[in-house]
């Protein structure tokens, strides 16, 4: 153990340590790993995001919150742990959830509240636009975002100078760089994948439509992974590490979406092979050999952090509800006096769906908390259905909301089986897999396809954005050789294959969670705010 620590603090001393930073939707996480990518050290804050005047939200504060403070706490463990100031890194990236509208003025300023990918708000946008270029424009990308701020007549939409993600705001700020990484650029506007930039085609598109916009002006410059994308200048140095500890000067690569994370973290960058990133929203993504046959509004296509093409498969919503029920019943041991950690009861409970009957009671669920692009439900109100012979055990109650935290992905992934896809395997990545074996037999049967879940899953994106940190400042050119020869090589891994139990399970589920889709319907039509 003397002999790792001391290890660990040369490391540490001789620059040879990498950063990564990611934003996703309840958690910002900063990560250290070494020259053998293992996590040195870590910090962390929760935040949520916010309802207001119609639109969910975070607040820039919050960001430069959460910002500081988790890379504060992941400092103190590095001066806990090694005895050592953290002066200065190889390299550093900045990850955060993808899609949105972050637009600000010519002086900097914000123009409006943060528009995240959770708003269900840009239909008639995303609509024409698909319509415009013969290509599938969803609601939450940052062009449907603007042309529908557009479409409203909104006031500051000409005083617009700059406009792009979370993560390509933080790193703004770190760097003063406008830039973006291609994979979280191909969700805010369509990629041409021979040139690895902005679709000229489409840009020239909307600009004849919009003869006051210029593209080209307000997006950010796109490069792709491995890149140079600027240097933490002093005054960013200061933002992340107000001690004054942190020097200057240190390289930061492209800032990248969670879904180029998630498929780095998984080592799922290469043709025919995939990954599922599962949280409060959830996102299948898998490695195309070719363009899909039609525009399908119910899957994105967007690219790997060095530019290939992926369809995604994006459900708005995922965990939410396991999560609030699982409080409950946190609550409930509460009330009784008894003191159960928060991961033995999700344990507790995970397990308990392995038992559960093979028709799941008759349950029905849906965790929308927000509007679902694939199910076209432009409101959330999630909702848990029995009929009065329906089989209500904790076992089908579990199995119900674990199956339904799936459903709108399977009915994503039916479309590319339906293409003739060809999946040679996804790997699971995320909290619900932290429980051996059930989220992921659920979930292998929910797609039909074999499910890997790697020893580094629970990592997460910060860990796969300080991975990419890693690849450029190692003067590598060629990203899926780096992680199968380098980052993967000895990672251990598990994969489950779906029975075909398992499956014709699923696919009662899923017939009875399409036909009760009406029911969610009417709940968003009827149960109005304020009743």
């Amino acid at each position: 153990m003397e002999k790792i620590q001391a290890d660990i603090a040369e490391q540490i001393e001789n620059v040879r340590t990498y950063l990564g930073i990611e934003f996703g939707s309840t958690r910002i996480k900063a990560v250290l790993i070494g020259p053998d990518f293992q996590s040195i050290a870590s910090g962390s804050y929760e935040w949520e995001n916010q309802l207001k005047n119609g639109y969910w939200t975070y607040s820039l504060d919050d960001v430069v919150k959460g910002l500081q403070l988790s890379y504060s706490m992941l400092a103190a463990e590095v001066k806990e742990k090694y005895g050592l100031s953290l002066k200065k890194v190889a390299s550093i990236g900045v990850s955060a959830m993808m899609h949105g509208y972050l637009a600000f003025s010519k002086s900097g300023e914000q123009l409006v509240p943060f528009r995240t990918w959770r708003n269900a708000t840009t239909g008639e946008a995303a609509s024409k636009l698909t319509e415009l270029f013969g290509y599938n424009i969803p609601e939450r990308w940052s062009i449907a975002h603007l042309y529908q701020a557009i479409l409203n007549q909104e006031a500051h939409v000409p005083q617009i100078d700059y406009l792009t993600t979370l993560a390509g705001y933080v790193h703004w700020q770190l760097t003063g760089e406008k830039v973006i990484g291609i994979g979280d650029a191909s969700g805010m506007f369509p990629i041409d994948l021979k040139s690895k930039d902005y679709d000229e085609n489409f840009i020239e598109r909307f600009e004849t439509l919009e003869k006051g916009i210029s593209l080209r002006k307000i997006l950010p410059k796109v490069l792709q992974a491995g890149e140079n994308a600027g240097a933490l200048t002093k005054a960013g140095a200061m933002l992340l590490d107000p001690s004054g500890q942190l020097e200057a000067g240190i390289l930061v690569c492209p800032p990248e979406g969670d879904a180029g994370t998630g498929m780095v973290a998984t080592n799922s960058v290469e043709v025919r092979r995939g990954n599922i990133s599962v949280g409060t929203s959830a996102f299948a993504m898998l490695v195309l050999e070719k363009n899909l046959s039609k525009v399908y509004p119910e899957i994105d296509l967007v690219t790997t952090p060095d530019g290939h093409l992926v369809a995604m498969v994006h459900a708005n919503n995922c965990t939410s509800d396991i999560n609030a029920w699982v409080k409950l019943f946190e609550e409930y041991t509460e009330a009784l006096g008894v003191n159960i950690a928060r991961d033995k009861i999700f344990s507790l409970l995970f397990n308990k769906a392995l038992e559960a009957d093979k028709d799941t009671g008759g349950l029905i669920s849906y965790g929308y908390f927000s509007g679902e692009n694939i199910t076209k439900m432009p409101e959330g109100r999630p909702l848990f259905v029995r009929q009065a012979n329906s089989q209500l055990t904790l076992a089908n109650f579990m199995k119900v909301h674990i199956a339904s935290a799936f459903g709108a992905i399977r009915l994503g992934m039916n479309i590319l089986l339906q293409e003739g896809i060809k999946i040679e395997g996804l790997v699971g990545h995320g909290g619900i897999f932290k429980t051996p074996a059930v989220g992921q037999s659920i979930l292998a049967a929910a797609i039909q396809t074999p499910v890997t879940v790697m020893k580094t899953a629970s990592e997460g994106g910060a860990w796969g954005m300080a991975i990419l940190a890693a690849f450029a400042a190692s003067g590598k050119k060629d990203l899926n050789l780096y992680l199968k020869n380098q980052v993967f090589i000895n990672v251990e891994h598990t994969t489950l294959s779906p029975t075909l139990e398992d499956m014709e399970s699923y696919n009662i589920f899923i017939k009875r969670y399409a036909a009760g889709l009406e029911i969610e319907r009417q709940a968003v039509e009827t149960l109005k705010e304020g009743l």
